[in-house]
């Protein structure tokens, strides 16, 4: 005989189906925290949703980083004129679209 578990009708619609996403349990500094439910709900987002944005921005920068220091300890450091170079395609690439004129 195959013993069924019966469950409460409310946990189907709560607990997620899948794979749920882990989770963390973090302290942040109070101006942090303050900033982070500000900047999520500008933007139309969950805490945990810009949370993940932000993290994602932080490990590229990180691994972007990584990935220059190598190149630099292979090929010597970057002239200043690369450095500059580098920095106005950053500019370029990063401003905002120009309007449409119609």
């Amino acid at each position: 005989m195959t013993r069924q578990t019966l469950l409460p009708r409310w946990y189907r619609f709560r607990v997620p189906r899948g794979r749920p996403s882990p989770k963390l349990a973090i302290t942040v500094d109070p101006d942090v925290h303050r900033q982070v439910l500000l900047a999520a709900d500008e933007e139309g987002l969950s805490v945990s949703a810009w949370m993940t944005s932000a993290a994602r921005r932080a490990l590229l920068l990180r691994d972007g980083l990584a990935a220059v220091r190598e190149w630099e300890d292979e090929h010597g450091a970057f002239t200043d004129a690369e450095l500059e170079e580098a920095r106005r395609r950053v500019a370029d690439e990063s401003a905002p679209p120009a309007p449409l004129r119609t």
